[in-house]
C-alpha cells in the first residue's frame, strides 16, 4: 500500500467536509429565511454526505491498517491519522501532516457553523414560543382575587337559588 492511496482518501474526506460546510452555511440561510422545504433538502443532502465520510472513514482505516502491515509497523485497534504519521518515513510525513490539518482545519469551521446553526434554531424555536404566547389567549388566574381573599365577593353575577321552596 502506497502513501499516495492515504493521501487521496485524506483528499476525498477534506472535499466531503468542505462541502459539508457549505450546507452548513446554506442551513443558516434557510433557518434566517425560515425556508421549510429548503432546509428539509438540504437535509436529505447532508445524510448523503454523512454516509459517505462514513464509508470513506472505513477505506482509510482499512488502508491505514494494510500500509501498517506493510511495513511491519505493530496495528492500534483504532489507527488514527496521527499513527500513520508517526510510522511513515520524512519526504511522505510533511504531506501526510499538511493533508491532516487541512481536514481539521475544515472540521473545526464545520463544528463552528454547526454550533452557529443550533443557536439560530434555538432563536427561532424562541420567536416562535413568544409569537404563540401573544397569540394565545391568557387562561384565567388560579389563584384568589383580592376581593375575594377579603370576603367581599360580587354576588350579583351569582345565580340565586332557594333551597327551602
Amino acid at each position: 500500500m502506497s502513501i499516495d492511496t492515504l493521501l487521496s482518501i485524506f483528499d476525498n474526506l477534506e472535499k466531503l467536509h468542505k462541502s459539508l460546510l457549505r450546507i452548513a452555511n446554506d442551513k443558516a440561510a434557510c433557518i434566517k429565511d425560515g425556508d421549510l422545504d429548503g432546509m428539509n433538502q438540504l437535509l436529505k443532502d447532508e445524510q448523503a454526505h454523512l454516509a459517505a465520510i462514513v464509508q470513506l472513514e472505513q477505506d482509510r482505516q482499512q488502508a491505514v491498517i494494510a500500509y501498517l502491515e506493510g511495513h511491519g509497523c505493530p496495528l492500534p485497534n483504532n489507527p488514527t491519522m496521527t499513527t500513520i504519521i508517526e510510522a511513515t518515513p520524512e519526504p511522505d510525513k510533511k504531506q501526510l501532516e499538511e493533508a491532516k490539518d487541512r481536514l481539521l482545519h475544515v472540521i473545526h469551521e464545520l463544528k463552528w457553523q454547526n454550533d452557529l446553526n443550533q443557536k439560530l434554531t434555538y432563536q427561532s424555536l424562541q420567536f416562535v414560543n413568544l409569537s404563540l404566547d401573544m397569540v394565545r389567549p391568557r387562561p384565567e388566574s388560579a389563584t384568589y382575587s383580592k376581593t375575594e381573599i377579603s370576603g367581599q365577593k360580587e354576588t350579583k353575577d351569582l345565580p340565586t337559588f332557594d333551597s327551602q321552596a
